[in-house]
């Protein structure tokens, strides 16, 4: 994935690769000593079972690897997530 810029995440919608939504970019979790994002905090929808993501204080927090694209919005590969897919 090209560089981006972790500002331009703030409040994009956040995508799955099957298309549903999951929420709203809210933040980011960076390793201070190298730089590299580490998760995608997402604010998610009311619809999304959060029983399927790691959360914390009701937010999920996506491994910054499963994101595969951020332009208008941001695609997280769901099997990149839990290791299989799910439904």
């Amino acid at each position: 994935m090209a560089k981006i810029l972790a500002k331009n995440l703030t409040n994009k919608r956040v995508m799955l690769t099957d298309g549903s939504e999951l929420g709203f970019a809210s933040n980011v979790v960076m390793d201070t000593h190298s730089g590299d994002l580490i998760y995608l905090v997402v604010k998610p929808t009311s619809m999304v079972d959060t029983s399927k993501f790691q959360t914390q204080n009701g937010y999920v927090m996506i491994p910054f690897g499963a994101v595969r694209a951020a332009k208008d919005y941001a695609i997280v590969d769901k099997k990149l997530i839990t290791g299989s897919d799910f439904d």
